[in-house]
């Protein structure tokens, strides 16, 4: 409403955005053109305009284990999008905007609008729709996950219904249909839907649902990004990331390039790693040298786009038949940065043959023994499945067994199992013993497993065609089927 400027406050600017939303196959899906007003949050000042402004988002890891949790069990999933999400929520400070361009009152056009409800670019607009939209769920007999603030159940007996959130967009899928269109007839009383149906295209990530399992690639993604940086058919493929040999240092004495152009690649692939492992230790090598590209670098990433050129259809395949039994699989590559001598942790958990979670990052410190650094490795696995561990117990899976976690270094694994400390490990941070107290609670266990059948080499050290081949085929990354 039309109210006077109190004395002392400042009025927030308002524009309008025109945006056209585009479909899986980039084409302008006409009935989603959008007149958005956008407030100019910039202008906002804590403690007068906004005080939280933190909102939850899913992780990917998140999305990632209900995709093969819901393929697993047979579930179809859907996606919603609320229409004009944000506009929902509540505002709970005192916030004057400007009237909107064009739209002025002429016979108050010195007054300014008070909102009772957020606008788009508010900086506290992501919580108060989050606040909203988990009130509503609550309130419909939902719980919310003790772990993953974005993750909501409910159980009808032996039926369960999910509901993921993810900002604006909505996945949900459950055991039956009835629950299914309960929730869907619910959210559309409650706000309006400018998109509802089978999950199939949500976050830039392609994914498909059938008897067989699931199936997420970004393929319409790469080549849009082979397209922009003119990486075209012209460009000759290659069947693997990278050579057998790293090779790469700040070549200080090479020639320069474009930092912008370097880095928007770095940034890009970065985003293609959600559903490409097999290209994550080549793009997180190339990462550390954004500050100062050269040539030699920038060479290393065109070999990244000339494999994805020769593989742009690659992807994750979440098969029906697979268990949903954790385990994991950490490796590191001993002093095998060439800047600090740091050493490179890589890590994988599954949920049965489905590849959910990995990682890859450079030690906090340099290791001083292959044993240190496979035991830090090890640590940093292990402490992503018992956060696995507490967010599937919300699923209802519990894990009356130890984890298996996979390691391929027998010394790492005695001072894993060895309560004692010894001379060689006695200086190891306190923190990375948080293994061991893991490994006495019975949670995990360590397992040596040969170096040549370690998943995880492939997140930490370049490798030969046949064994990034077959490494990149045991992770389930595959052409579409």
């Amino acid at each position: 409403m039309l109210v006077e400027l109190p004395p002392g406050c400042n009025p927030i600017g308002t524009k309008w955005v025109f945006k056209n939303k585009q479909g899986e196959d980039g084409v302008v899906v006409v009935v989603h053109n959008k007149a958005r007003l956008v407030a100019q949050g910039f202008c906002q000042k804590e403690g007068i305009d906004f005080e939280e402004t933190f909102a939850h988002v899913a992780h990917l890891e998140s999305i990632r284990i209900l995709l093969a949790f819901a393929a697993s069990k047979g579930f179809k999933l859907f996606q919603m999008d609320v229409k004009s999400v944000f506009l929902n929520g509540y505002i709970e400070e005192e916030v004057y905007v400007r009237q909107p361009p064009d739209f002025e009152n002429p016979k108050f056009p010195n007054r300014v609008f008070k909102l009772q409800k957020v606008l788009y670019g508010l900086k506290q607009a992501p919580r108060a729709w989050y606040g909203r939209l988990k009130t509503f769920l609550l309130g419909k007999g939902f719980e919310m996950s003790s772990v993953d603030k974005t993750l909501f159940l409910m159980r009808h007996g032996s039926e369960l219904l999910i509901i993921q959130i993810y900002v604006d967009d909505i996945i949900f899928g459950g055991s039956s249909h009835a629950l299914n269109g309960k929730f869907a007839e619910e959210m559309s009383r409650e706000f309006k839907m400018s998109l509802m149906g089978e999950l199939q295209y949500f976050l830039g990530l392609q994914i498909k649902q059938n008897k067989e399992g699931t199936f997420i690639h970004q393929s319409k993604y790469t080549k849009d990004m082979l397209k922009k940086y003119n990486f075209g058919g012209d460009l000759k493929p290659q069947m693997a990331p990278m050579g057998t040999s790293k090779g790469l240092d700040k070549d200080e004495d090479g020639a320069t390039v474009n930092e912008k152009e370097y880095r928007g690649m770095i940034g890009s692939l970065l985003y293609l790693t959600v559903t490409r492992p097999d290209i994550q230790f080549a793009v997180g090598l190339c990462a550390h040298f954004q500050a100062s590209p050269r040539v030699s670098h920038r060479k290393v990433v065109k070999r990244i786009f000339r494999y994805l050129t020769y593989a742009p259809d690659l992807g994750l395949f979440y098969s029906a038949a697979s268990s949903l039994e954790l385990c994991g699989d950490s490796d590191t590559d001993f002093d095998g940065c060439r800047l600090d001598r740091k050493s490179t942790s890589g890590t994988c958990q599954f949920l049965g043959s489905s590849l959910v979670s990995w990682s890859l990052h450079k030690q906090s410190s340099v290791a001083l023994s292959t044993t240190e650094a496979e035991y830090v490795a090890a640590t940093s696995c292990c402490s992503q499945i018992v956060w696995m561990i507490q967010t599937l117990r919300d699923y209802g899976l519990t894990f009356s067994e130890r984890v298996p976690l996979f390691c391929d270094s027998t010394s790492a694994i005695s001072v894993g199992k060895n309560p004692c400390l010894h001379s060689k490990t006695e200086h190891i941070d306190v923190r990375f013993h948080f293994l061991r107290d893991q490994y006495e609670k019975g949670v995990i266990d360590l397992i040596h497993v040969e170096s040549k059948n370690q998943l995880a080499d492939i997140l930490t050290k370049p490798l030969d065609q046949t064994t990034f081949e077959r490494l990149r085929g045991e992770l389930g990354v595959m052409y579409p089927f």
